[in-house]
């Protein structure tokens, strides 16, 4: 078994987990080593009844006295016990459980761990896990890896698959230059890949972690430059000059660019009719107005006889982006046929939009990732945008790009990133900065307040829903989780339709739907058919609805303050004044502080830096900016400092063996060919 082996060859893992595995991207042995624990969990010893404290994590011995009690309620199904010990009692509870009953059995007893709380002036656990005694005695004290699963996967099936391969591997061989890792105090390969899954104790977790997200950054920046230098040496080969149709547009427009918006379109025009081929990144706030610059790039492209391609991560979005820029064409009168491609069109459709796109009818094509199947072929590739590029890796555009011949590159994001990090991670293309929003714009009244706030929410809500506006409401998880007291999606809608009237439309939306229910849910809230959207943060890239204007988080402080920047970017985007809540669940002096630079900004570029400042680096379990620049395990925030020296060593590294070919970087050259081979392996930014 070497690191490029199925995961099949590791023993108890057959056809059927092999393809569950897959779900989660893991294919070979080094995709399993890479998939890396979410958190550990630490089992400390039970406590009796008496002992008990609400609001953390605990464990107890349980004689079971008499069969559990099964009934329904609300949709559930709930299986519940009561535990006395001298006198107290402790009320376990579990939902879609019913074949508990089988198992705690009157008689058997267990070590039960779970949340406690107080209900109604009783102790509670719900959800609690369950273990014989033997069984929790060998956990104790010991960190536990906790990984993301999907159906059909449990966190036992992963632990075991990574011991094994652990156990069957030779991982003596370290491709790090020795120089390096004495320079930034980074431990072995193998010690940091054995101490990821199953460290002994903190801190040889701390030092694991430093070195692979030191290995994550570096070798995405090792990979970004060697794309650059490639990039940099290709002619513009589809040379696109001033003319006269953007000018006539810019003249059309209802409104006038803003000065940021015209210098980064003057920076792109220059670009375009360079010697070289452009890639450049446009990075500006939410509602700053880079789509517009994006529509102007491609016309030119249009005008000088090339096609242009806009890539979206969502289908939502897509159809949004398309509708716009076919109503531009025409109310503009531009001669040039916009077409759409997505993966719910019907094969008509799509077969309809192949021949348009291959026999260049179709000067513009609006799309998602169907966009780089090998069934899409262009007959003049001039130009490639792609939107929301935190949401695609760099392979992914790289493929798009190889439908044309070095056809031109715009990225367009809106996540707010301090320069001086943009300046790596984003380390293959220009940046240009729209720091400037248009005039009309209302800044956004913002928020934050504690759960007893949320009645006169609530009532706040109902007020402008009256008045014909609409609302978000965010809540961080799908399922519940007894662990954490959050709020979730499903039940909270549920709770939502008790407390306002039966004419206020409330529906829910998730990342676990199907796309084509996610797109008809989005498509009647932007239509006004829905009043309420309680929703993930699966609305962060969305479709634009001007007529919303409130927005309220629950628990805003298990989100990063980027991508709460992000959600609020959902609202304000029309002529009446937004409104964004910030419900926190804690009262940490260290949570208020951070919620209060959204409270007080509206600023993206200073909120991450703010955020920066705050998080300082290396916090081993701090909070993931989830949804942006998702590496497997490195934060570009809390890991600013690694993402530095990497980028510094990465420099040092390809100065002194551009090709990776001297005898000591012999193995390293070897990692990045693979690195760069693996579909996923450049991270999805």
């Amino acid at each position: 078994m070497n690191l490029l082996s199925p995961v099949t060859e590791i023993k108890g893992i057959g056809e059927k987990t092999a393809a569950l595995f897959q779900r989660m991207g893991i294919h070979t042995v080094e995709e399993l080593l890479s998939y890396y624990p979410r958190t550990y969990e630490r089992f400390e010893e039970p406590v009796t009844f008496a002992n008990l404290e609400e609001g953390i994590q605990q464990a107890v011995y349980g004689d079971i006295k008499k069969q559990l009690e099964v009934k329904k309620a609300r949709g559930l199904t709930i299986a519940t016990t009561t535990l006395v010990e001298f006198g107290t009692s402790l009320q376990l509870s579990w939902y879609n459980m019913p074949y508990l009953r089988n198992t705690l059995k009157p008689g058997s007893n267990y070590i039960f761990r779970g949340l406690v709380q107080r209900r109604r002036g009783r102790l509670v656990m719900d959800h609690p896990q369950l273990y014989k005694p033997e069984e929790y005695e060998s956990r104790i004290f010991v960190l536990q890896p906790v990984y993301s699963l999907t159906r059909g996967v449990s966190n036992k099936t992963i632990a075991k698959a990574v011991k094994q391969a652990l156990e069957k591997l030779d991982l003596s061989r370290e491709y790090l230059p020795e120089e390096i890792r004495s320079r930034r105090k980074l431990p072995e390969y193998n010690f940091a890949i054995q101490a990821i899954h199953f460290p002994t104790e903190e801190e040889s977790l701390r030092l694991a972690r430093k070195r692979l997200v030191f290995d994550e950054f570096f070798f995405f920046i090792l990979a970004l430059r060697h794309m650059r230098e490639h990039v940099e040496k290709q002619k513009n080969d589809c040379p696109i000059g001033p003319c006269p149709q953007t000018e006539a547009l810019l003249s059309a427009l209802p409104y006038e660019l803003t000065g940021a918006q015209k210098r980064v379109w003057q920076e792109v025009q220059r670009d375009l009719a360079g010697e070289g081929v452009m890639s450049r990144l446009i990075q500006g706030d939410v509602g700053s107005g880079k789509t517009i610059v994006a529509v102007l790039a491609l016309v030119a492209a249009a005008a000088n006889g090339y096609q242009g391609a806009m890539m979206v991560p969502t289908e939502v979005l897509a159809r949004q982006q398309y509708r716009s820029i076919k109503a531009m064409m025409e109310n503009y009168g531009l001669p040039y046929e916009a077409v759409l491609l997505v993966g719910s069109q019907t094969a008509k459709e799509r077969r309809e939009a192949y021949g348009k796109i291959e026999s260049g009818q179709a000067k513009i094509v609006i799309g998602t990732h169907a966009l780089i199947q090998d069934k899409v072929q262009f007959s003049g590739l001039g130009l490639v945008v792609t939107d929301e590029q935190h949401r695609f890796g760099v392979r992914q555009r790289e493929l798009l790009t190889k439908k044309g011949m070095h056809p031109h590159i715009l990225v367009m994001s809106a996540t707010p990133i301090p320069r001086t990090l943009a300046m790596i991670v984003y380390g293959d293309l220009e940046i240009s900065v729209i720091d400037e929003l248009p005039a009309d714009r209302l800044p956004i009244k913002n928020c934050v307040v504690d759960e007893g706030y949320r009645a006169k929410a609530y009532a706040f809500m109902l007020r402008h829903i009256r008045e014909g506006r609409q609302v978000y409401i965010i809540c961080p998880m799908v399922e519940d989780n007894p662990e954490l007291e959050i709020e979730n999606v499903m039940d909270y809608g549920a709770a939502l339709r008790e407390e306002f009237p039966g004419d206020v439309v409330i529906s829910c939306l998730h990342g676990k739907m199907k796309a084509a229910e996610k797109n008809d849910i989005m498509e009647k809230f932007a239509a006004g058919e829905i009043h309420i959207l309680v929703s993930t943060t699966v609305v962060e890239v969305g479709v634009n609805v001007p007529n919303a204007t409130i927005m309220m988080v629950e628990n805003a402080e298990r989100f990063g303050l980027a991508q709460l920047h992000q959600l609020r970017g959902r609202v304000g985007r029309g002529k009446h004044q937004s409104y964004c809540i910030f419900v926190s669940g804690s009262d940490k002096p260290e949570t208020k502080k951070r919620l209060e630079i959204l409270n007080k900004s509206n600023d993206g570029f200073f909120i991450a830096s703010e955020d920066l400042k705050l998080r300082g680096p290396g916090d081993l379990f701090g909070l993931r900016q989830s949804g942006l620049l998702q590496f497997g395990i490195g934060d570009i925030f809390t890991d600013a400092d690694v993402l530095k020296c990497a980028s510094e060593e990465a420099a040092l590294i390809l100065e002194e063996d551009p090709l990776l070919e001297c005898p000591g970087h012999q193995a390293l050259g070897e990692k990045l060919r693979r690195y760069q081979l693996v579909d996923g392996m450049c991270m999805q930014l």
